[in-house]
């Protein structure tokens, strides 16, 4: 459709009001695919007023719906520690349902709270992984942690999305504590000989060496490679070899059991082996909805993770799956 058909289409009003295909249209993409008034009024062909007018109509009109819940903190700390007693979780913080494609609001306060309980000192390291969810919370504010070693478990210099920007999340992350920045100058999948340099530049080992000390570590805990429509560049979504992957942390897929999967060039990944998470005091996965619970469990019962941070609706699924009610 033409800009301009667009335009004289949005300006149409029938009885004083918009046509109720057109409210539909602005109100689900404000508010289930996350666009703003300026993406709206810019897909519509019209101007962020009008989109303003096109959502208020929607509202009054019952199109939309909006629900504000008062927060019940007792209702999901009992959650939280009944998934942490099931799970076998040091702990375990629960938040209210995460709506639409912005978690990170919802789960930055609970993050925060995950951080100041493990004790971290000026000088400790604090490892932050990618994904999505991740790169959300590192939006918000989260603790003060000052003079703690911020540095990420991959790296994807080369990534063209932001959510797999490693440095850019580590950077984040240390402003929103207080900390102080490592960055590992590498992509996540160098070719061969790239990786043997890598392997042992200094810049390169300071932020390895982090690795195996670190005393916490914020992780996104990722859906199977093949419900995703986001991947990092190494993971190949369409390999026949990750068809039973229920997850990934650190851009390292693994199975209902927990087992990593390899694929090709996983050797050479800069990444945090999956095993070496378990000598992290507080690994704190980070992980909503119900296409990831599997992923969440198989996280969990390797030892990937000792604490979680999900929302309301997750935290009942992986109390009704059977794999936690055999725990």
């Amino acid at each position: 459709m033409s800009p301009a058909r667009r335009a004289a289409d949005v300006e149409r009003v029938v009885g004083g009001r918009f046509p109720p295909d057109l409210l539909y249209r602005a109100a689900r993409m404000y508010y289930l695919e996350d666009a703003n008034q300026a993406e709206v009024a810019a897909a519509l062909g019209t101007s962020r007023p009008t989109v303003s007018r096109l959502l208020a109509e929607a509202r009054a009109q019952g199109i939309v719906h909006i629900e504000v819940r008062e927060p019940r903190p007792d209702r999901t700390a009992e959650l939280g520690a009944r998934v942490a007693e099931q799970l076998g979780l040091t702990r375990c913080w629960v938040t209210p349902a995460v709506g639409g494609n912005r978690p990170g609001s919802v789960l930055a306060p609970a993050v925060g709270e995950a951080l100041s309980a493990a004790g971290l000192a000026s000088g400790d390291a604090l490892l932050v992984s990618s994904g999505a969810t991740v790169h959300g919370i590192a939006q918000h504010e989260l603790t003060a942690l000052p003079g703690v070693l911020v540095a990420p478990v991959v790296g994807g210099t080369d990534e063209p999305e932001e959510y797999y920007q490693t440095n850019e999340i580590t950077r984040q992350v240390a402003a929103r504590v207080g900390g102080v920045p490592q960055f590992l100058y590498a992509p996540a999948m160098p070719g061969p000989d790239l990786h043997a340099i890598l392997t042992n530049d200094p810049t390169t080992r300071r932020v390895t060496d982090l690795w195996q000390r670190a005393r916490a570590a914020v992780l996104g805990i990722g859906a199977p490679p093949s419900t995703r429509t986001s991947l990092p560049s190494v993971l190949p979504g369409g390999n026949s070899r990750l068809t039973t992957a229920v997850g990934d942390i650190c851009s390292r897929p693994f199975d209902a059991s927990g087992r990593p999967l390899e694929f090709p060039g996983s050797e050479r990944l800069v990444a945090m082996r999956l095993e070496d998470l378990r000598r992290i005091p507080a690994a704190i996965g980070v992980a909503v909805g119900t296409v990831k619970v599997a992923g969440i469990l198989a996280a969990v019962r390797a030892g990937y993770v000792t604490q979680l941070v999900t929302d309301e609706p997750t935290a009942a699924a992986l109390l009704e799956h059977p794999a936690a009610q055999r725990a």
